[in-house]
């Protein structure tokens, strides 16, 4: 049996919820990286004129950068992203596609038909929710232009299946030397900001460009797993599971290197992802940094706290909507232990019986989400990619999960950091309050998932 008012109702302090402190980094110490560019969309000290209010706004204009990559391939563009919706990167392929550009496209099945043909009536809640969002911006239908103008494109449903997972790639590849990769997908909502929302920033994401033929082969070997002989042609694409499983790869950078495995494999693979995560975050020596929108591995959060318990400096941030949810990681580090609505525990429940302190959320935008999924160990190593720290990313989801070592980059990421540490929640917010009190007159006293 497991009480949830013991770890629960005793973190409900008064003025818990104060915003952390954090030190600014000046732009000028913080040159890009040999080989890397690394952009923020919620960066400080620089900006851009957002296409959605016409007003200038802080941040990188990670869909500019896009563009001017795409627009520099002589021989071949290769896209795999969960979604895309942003017609000037549409328009940009198209016209790389009309100058006789190789330029191929795979999307998750979910996102892969025109929008402007859908009607609500036959699209799940969510998918309606979507659809509202994009036909208030006005823009034009990307996947629309894509198609009328000949660009191939398919998505996961082209092995035959009903589609994997999740096709939870973001990454692009330009005539196999350059790779741009991160967090975000292609869209309004995930660079710029929500249609209707003037002070909508966007889920807060990042983008590396890397500049080496080794990981750029790399990643193209990747798409061609998913590409098959194209659309139309065999099911003979690869998506999932049914990929052939590949072990962690590693990439020169200059003088720093990179480090690259493509998700999911089988839970009795050794080389999985979380577990490259577990090792990494145990050769810490000093200080871990979390930016994460989902954290939902156990493994994981043992593993912080022996960590903890040796000395190291942890701060972990968790995307707002995710973290309080009752099988989130997040409410471990705090102590705390939330039934799920058929008022059970998960199976491995471990809270903390010392509660971390320097964990919380980010005060964000209505409607903007946390979605970086970064670590930062020690100031030196940077964790990133599409890969949330997830079961499902493990062993369900087509994910990139990069291990670079570099203290230059690292110090890109650490900034970042401390920007949402700034205003960061540490304590018990008003809703989870509730959430909690919630729980505790429904449930009381709540079992250990089988």
């Amino acid at each position: 049996m497991h009480r949830l008012s013991a770890l629960a109702l005793a973190a409900l302090c008064s003025g818990c919820t104060a915003a952390a402190q954090y030190r600014p980094w000046p732009e000028a110490t913080l040159p890009q990286p040999e080989f890397i560019t690394a952009g923020f969309n919620h960066r400080l000290g620089s900006s851009y004129i957002s296409p959605l209010t016409g007003q200038r706004r802080p941040g990188d204009n990670l869909e500019q950068q896009l563009i001017t990559a795409i627009a520099g391939a002589q021989r071949e563009v290769l896209v795999a992203v969960q979604e895309l919706t942003l017609p000037a990167i549409a328009e940009a392929l198209i016209e790389r596609h009309r100058a006789g550009v190789t330029v191929k496209l795979v999307l998750e099945n979910n996102y892969s038909a025109p929008w402007s043909l859908q009607h609500p009536a036959g699209l799940e809640p969510h998918q309606q929710k979507r659809l509202r969002r994009l036909q208030k911006l006005g823009w034009s239908d990307a996947i629309a232009l894509l198609q009328r103008a000949g660009v191939p494109l398919l998505d996961d449903t082209a092995d035959g299946s009903a589609g994997s997972g999740l096709m939870h790639h973001k990454f692009v590849v330009i005539d196999r030397q350059r790779v741009l990769t991160g967090s975000a997908n292609f869209t309004s909502s995930g660079l710029h900001g929500d249609a209707g929302q003037a002070s909508s920033r966007g889920n807060v994401n990042h983008l590396l460009q890397l500049e080496s033929p080794q990981l750029a082969g790399l990643f193209a070997e990747e798409f061609e797993q998913l590409w098959g002989d194209g659309p139309g042609g065999k099911p003979d694409s690869r998506f999932g599971l049914g990929k052939n499983s590949r072990r962690l790869q590693r990439a020169h950078l200059g003088s720093d290197h990179a480090s690259v495995l493509f998700a999911p494999h089988r839970g009795n693979n050794p080389d999985h992802g979380l577990a490259l995560i577990r090792q990494q975050l145990e050769q810490a020596q000093r200080s871990i940094d979390l930016a994460l929108f989902v954290f939902s591995a156990q493994e994981l959060a043992d593993v912080l706290a022996l960590k903890r318990d040796q000395g190291v400096q942890i701060r972990v941030l968790v995307d707002p909507g995710f973290a309080h949810r009752s099988y989130s990681e997040w409410l471990d580090l705090k102590g705390l232990a939330m039934a799920d609505h058929r008022c059970r525990l998960e199976a491995g429940n471990n809270p903390w019986a010392t509660p971390l302190k320097n964990v919380g959320t980010p005060r964000l935008s209505r409607g903007d989400k946390l979605h970086h999924k970064f670590a930062v160990i020690d100031g030196q190593t940077v964790i990133t990619g599409s890969f949330n720290w997830s079961p499902a990313a493990a062993h369900t989801n087509d994910e990139t999960l990069l291990v670079i070592n570099s203290p230059t980059l690292a110090a890109h990421f650490s900034r970042e950091m401390d920007r949402l540490w700034q205003s960061a929640e540490l304590g018990i917010t008003p809703r989870l309050r509730h959430k909690l009190e919630r729980s505790q007159r429904l449930c009381g006293q709540s079992q250990i998932a089988d």
